[in-house]
């Protein structure tokens, strides 16, 4: 652009200044007249025409110092020696005023016609596009480095959250077990079979928080997908076990027909399972048994939890798989509200559906995906 004004003007000096109240700095320079300025240096800014530029917002043109009647006696063009002159403001996208393209020269050039200030004018222009390119850049590689720090606390409350606190409910739960296999005592089977219990349902609470933050802060749900078919109906049943040892009442009935191989990750949907049987249990009618189907047809594997109970209501089944949502006029509000937002994550990270039907008589979560790698 410089290189262009010199040869357009025949002028010997171009410059972009940045200028303030009392400040004139190069920003760049093209100088065929060893006038001296590099990048970075500065002169006295009440020696320059360009303090009146930024002051009266307005450009100056002036092709013959001597014969000009306002800038004939002007201290600048005695200063630096210069017969020919031009300065343009240059303002930000939001107005502001940053300072001048300027060009100068020993010597009178014909300046001041449509076809150098249209130029100039265009100029102006381009410089404050770039100066709003160049912001927006800087401002995206704040925002970025933000990010990056963002994603490092991030990164390390999941690592605190999945080893301090799941390695000690571990601990609590082996101690349970070997409570319940050593101990004689009714009392003492009754406290390590409670504490087992609620070990599994810390586990399964951790679990929740630690996909939710992925799920939203990081990578999301993560699959490791194999072709299962005896191990998923082994962790169904093993999910099933669990629920029994906070529930020993409740009456599950289990139905499993798997004819087909599931590509699946067989651990996230053991994890869906246990948030929909614990749901189950946690809102079905005690009396009632649960229902669990699982099955495969020609191309989906199908897994249906269903319970007897008050029906969901039209307006709260529409959040259901909403992160912390619980029914306010619900019976039992405990709990994060994570289980069934999760349980539709890990459906979805599966290419399925997980969807929800309830009636006055039967409520029923239905998972469904397909059979094969997608």
């Amino acid at each position: 652009m410089l290189d262009v004004i010199c040869r357009s003007t025949k002028m010997g000096f171009a410059a972009i200044a940045r200028v303030t109240d009392d400040r004139w700095i190069t920003c760049a320079a093209k100088d065929l007249i060893s006038f001296g300025l590099k990048p970075g240096d500065e002169l006295e800014v009440e020696t320059t025409i360009c303090h009146e530029v930024h002051k009266n917002s307005k450009a100056v043109y002036i092709d013959h110092v001597a014969k000009d009647p306002a800038y004939c006696d002007h201290h600048t063009p005695k200063i630096y020696g210069i017969q020919s002159y031009i300065s343009v403001p240059v303002y930000r996208k939001n107005g502001e005023f940053f300072g001048t393209l300027c060009a100068i020269d020993p010597n009178p050039k014909e300046i001041n016609t449509p076809e150098i200030t249209g130029m100039f004018q265009l100029f102006s222009e381009l410089i404050s596009f770039h100066l709003d390119v160049v912001e927006k850049m800087m401002l995206a590689e704040e925002k970025l480095k933000e990010e990056r720090e963002v994603a490092e606390l991030r990164d390390q409350f999941i690592a605190i959250l999945g080893h301090d606190l799941k390695n000690p409910i571990a601990t609590m739960r082996m101690s349970a077990d070997i409570l319940l296999k050593m101990s004689k005592e009714d009392f003492t089977k009754r406290q390590a079979a409670m504490i087992k219990s609620t070990s599994f349902r810390m586990q399964t609470l951790i679990e929740n928080v630690l996909d939710f933050a992925k799920g939203k802060l990081g990578e999301g749900i993560v699959l490791e997908k194999k072709a299962n078919n005896g191990k998923l109906t082994q962790i169904l049943e093993q999910v099933i076990k669990e629920v029994k040892v906070s529930a020993p009442k409740r009456d599950i009935l289990f139905d499993a027909t798997l004819r087909e191989e599931v590509f699946c990750d067989k651990d996230r949907i053991g994890q869906l399972f246990a948030n929909l049987l614990s749901n189950a249990n946690q809102h079905g009618s005690p009396d009632a048994p649960i229902r669990v189907k699982a099955s495969t047809t020609d191309h989906h594997f199908e897994l249906n939890v269903s319970n007897k109970g008050d029906k969901i209501p039209e307006n709260s089944q529409v959040h259901l798989f909403e992160p912390f949502y619980r029914d306010p006029k619900g019976s039992n509000t405990k709990g994060l509200g994570l289980g069934l937002y999760i349980a539709s994550e890990i459906a979805k990270a599966h290419k399925g559906v997980l969807e929800v039907n309830s009636t006055e008589k039967e409520t029923s979560f239905s998972l469904q995906i397909p059979l094969t790698k997608q």
